[in-house]
């Protein structure tokens, strides 16, 4: 009790976000981040367990862009669509039909009108006018043909809701499937509409089966679910998708299924679920606000996504499917052409085609896999909500910053860890925003007041490292000093070695002081450039000096940042060059040894004198690169592994190497340039000495001989031609080696 009496401050700190997230868990003070949080959870999770797999009981018959090329633009004369459901039912032996499209005006596309219009104007008096036009009339009655094809078949039509000013409707509704008396009295909260578009009364009369395909766009312009009932006029009308799964169901009718009234008042304004009823038998559908459900979204949508099969309506209508191909399936009729705008955002794509959600659902509908939200969500928010909250308040402030992030951990991992079991188990989809939030929040509130206000002191390890890394590394680490220490520890570092060549000759040319002023003047533009790119410096050695990246403050682009810094301080010393030249003094050369791998680095030394360093196989192989970089004639040579981790500069391949104190031969690079300043006369040189080493290791000398000569044509001077070409000229001489690996040994430092 005295521990947390002497935190009290920092445990009510901690407490600050609890009481912001119980507010908006409770609906007080909702926060839209946090809404918005969720749907992006609930998106990714469902991305990630979706069971991408082919339905083959729903198919989807596409009245897409070749569809409207060939039969002509939307909407159809409906002898066309007549067809369309002759060849469905009668060649395919389809077994449901369901229309997501809506035929909300009369069809006058065969003329019969005008013609009628003709037969009682101008051309009353024609002789057999009107006798043939009643001929033809049952054949022009394109409605009348559509209907007929329509009656005595399992054919569920679509329509739509709309709400507007002024509540317009068109077209027949179907019987309700559940009046308001259902209800008993109980304030239920259900997605309501005051006007409709449904399709005339001719074909709504010859499938009496309807149901309405709108959705519910969240407020990020998002679908992820829609409404099983919707209430018009106190009535209550079923959607598509359950107005075909009662179809196959044998037509069970429909009832609300109230949760238990010892838990929640007569007040409450959800249902639990919607209950199916055929005689005995009864099949529960859990439904969430508004009796909505979520889509169980199968896979990423269209013809290539996978969840089910899409045909062309053109080849349908053309015959061009096998008969009996669709047995015992059953079918949606929609849309993917983009111009006649049934593409919606889901979470598992942009442009989602309509009808393939209704698919999804009724897929989810027959497996059982609807995911729901439930109404004691926000009693589970609120329950997580204390729990995970009040366990950081109390524990947080009493324990070390490791200590305090297991806990954070932890405590996240539950929260996450039940929510995901609820979610795979059982289909619960609950919040989880607010806690993720909650906790993280109150965890960098609680580390923050503790480096403020208590933790000055800590920050004198940090203040330490002043003694070994530039003072502008210190500054990062002031900010976090519990992150470092002096302890050695095993990372991924680069390691460069930097030699000054020509001072010993100089230094029998000038007076010992004019030598020191000149080096100190080169380590001063070198050491202020390694700086500058965050390196660390880790001693000069007489006319070397050693540096190294990545710690102790840790950066992810070590190796990159290491070859940039050789590279400037290779042109730094050409302009200290150019100065000599001027002045007549003796000019100086660089060699840089670059090196990426596993190192040990931490405070190492003796009693009397230590020092911050790296130490290991990797910082060897550095030291012994920067002795090779004579040998090849260039000024930097770096690893295969700093050259894999710095894919943003060009590199030439300087050779294979085995160096004294490895078995292993290792390749090693020069950078030539950043990549993107890489001429295309470069780049061709680059790929005809690819194709020379590769010549060389498999000892065709003639090869050599073809390319080295157009390598010099292009680079006469360069050193390093030089030195291959000796060497071919020695190794022809010799006979073919078969167990030769195109490695150089050196045994020599």
């Amino acid at each position: 009790m005295s521990l947390l009496s002497r935190h009290r401050s920092r445990i009510a700190v901690t407490l600050i976000p609890l009481v912001f997230a119980l507010l908006h868990a409770v609906g007080v003070m909702p926060i839209g981040v946090l809404q918005r949080l969720d749907d992006i959870i609930y998106d990714a999770r469902l991305r990630w367990t979706m069971p991408r797999t082919l339905d083959e009981r729903i198919v989807i018959v596409d009245i897409d862009e070749k569809s409207l090329a060939e039969v002509g633009r939307w909407p159809w004369g409906r002898n066309h669509l007549a067809e369309l459901v002759d060849e469905l039912f009668e060649r395919q032996k389809a077994a449901l039909v369901g229309f997501d499209v809506v035929f909300a005006e009369p069809d006058d596309s065969s003329g019969l009108k005008q013609l009628r219009r003709l037969a009682q104007a101008e051309l009353k008096d024609q002789p057999g006018f009107a006798d043939r036009l009643n001929q033809l009339q049952g054949t022009l009655d394109y409605d009348a043909t559509f209907a007929r094809s329509l009656r005595q078949r399992p054919v569920v039509l679509g329509y739509y809701f709309t709400s507007d000013r002024d509540g317009r409707t068109s077209g027949l509704l179907p019987e309700p499937v559940m009046q308001r008396e259902s209800l008993r009295g109980r304030p239920i909260k259900v997605t309501s509409w005051n006007g409709y578009g449904s399709n005339i009364e001719q074909l709504a009369k010859a499938a009496p089966m309807s149901g309405f395909f709108n959705m519910i766009v969240g407020p990020d312009g998002v679908v992820r679910s829609v409404p099983l009932l919707a209430e018009y006029g106190d009535r209550y009308y079923e959607s598509l998708a359950l107005a075909m799964f009662r179809v196959l169901q044998g037509m069970p009718s429909v009832e609300p299924a109230f949760p238990p009234e010892q838990f929640l008042p007569r007040s409450y304004q959800g249902l639990e679920a919607i209950r199916l009823r055929l005689g005995q038998k009864t099949l529960s559908i859990p439904v969430a606000e508004g009796v909505t459900t979520l889509v169980p979204f199968r896979g990423p949508g269209g013809v290539a996504g996978g969840s089910f099969k899409y045909l062309s309506a053109a080849d349908v209508l053309a015959k061009r499917l096998a008969p009996g191909q669709l047995q015992g399936k059953i079918v949606l009729v929609g849309t993917t052409a983009p111009g006649l705008l049934d593409l919606r955002v889901t979470p598992v794509g942009e442009a989602y085609a309509g009808v393939e959600t209704h698919a999804n659902l009724i897929s989810g509908l027959l497996d059982g896999r609807i995911p729901v939200k439930p109404d004691y969500a926000l009693g589970y928010d609120v329950v997580i909500l204390v729990l995970a909250g009040l366990a950081l308040a109390f524990a947080l402030p009493l324990l070390s910053a490791s200590r305090a992030v297991l806990v954070s951990l932890v405590v996240l991992a539950v929260v996450v860890g039940l929510n995901s079991w609820l979610y795979l188990g059982a289909g619960l989809v609950l919040p989880l925003a607010a806690a993720l939030v909650m906790t993280l929040t109150a965890f960098a509130l609680n580390m923050s007041y503790g480096y403020f206000v208590e933790s000055r002191g800590k920050r004198e390890l940090a203040n330490l490292f002043g003694t070994y890394v530039p003072p502008e590394l210190v500054d990062e680490m002031v900010k976090d000093p519990d992150s470092y220490t002096m302890t050695a520890k095993s990372k991924e570092l680069t390691v460069m070695f930097c030699d000054m060549r020509g001072f010993t000759t100089m230094s029998e040319k000038m007076e010992p002081t004019q030598l020191q002023a000149l080096l100190n003047t080169v380590f001063n533009r070198l050491t202020d450039l390694i700086r500058s790119n965050r390196g660390t410096i880790d001693k000069y050695m007489g006319d070397c000096v050693m540096a190294f990246w990545g710690a102790p403050v840790d950066i992810p682009d070590h190796a990159h940042l290491a070859v940039k810094t050789a590279m400037e301080m290779a042109s730094a010393v050409r302009k200290v060059n150019e100065e000599h030249r001027a002045q007549g003094t003796p000019e100086i050369g660089i060699g840089i040894g670059l090196s990426t791998g596993t190192m040990c680095v931490g405070d190492m030394g003796s009693d009397v004198r230590r020092s911050y360093t790296v130490i290991g196989d990797a910082v060897n192989l550095g030291s012994r690169l920067e002795g090779l970089s004579k040998v090849y004639g260039v000024d930097i040579v770096a690893s295969e592994t700093t050259r894999k981790l710095s894919p943003e500069f060009a590199w030439q391949e300087l050779d294979r190497v085995r160096v004294k104190g490895r078995k292993e031969s290792v390749a090693i690079f020069w950078p030539v340039a950043p990549a993107n300043r890489l001429d295309a006369a470069a780049l061709n040189e680059l790929k005809i000495w690819a194709a020379f080493l590769k010549a060389y290791r498999g000892q065709d000398w003639d090869q050599c001989d073809v390319l080295m000569l157009n390598l010099q044509r292009m680079n006469a001077k360069k050193y390093l031609y030089e030195l291959y070409s000796e060497r071919v000229a020695s190794l022809r001489l010799l006979p073919i080696d078969p167990g030769w690996d195109g490695a150089t040994n050196f045994e020599t430092k």
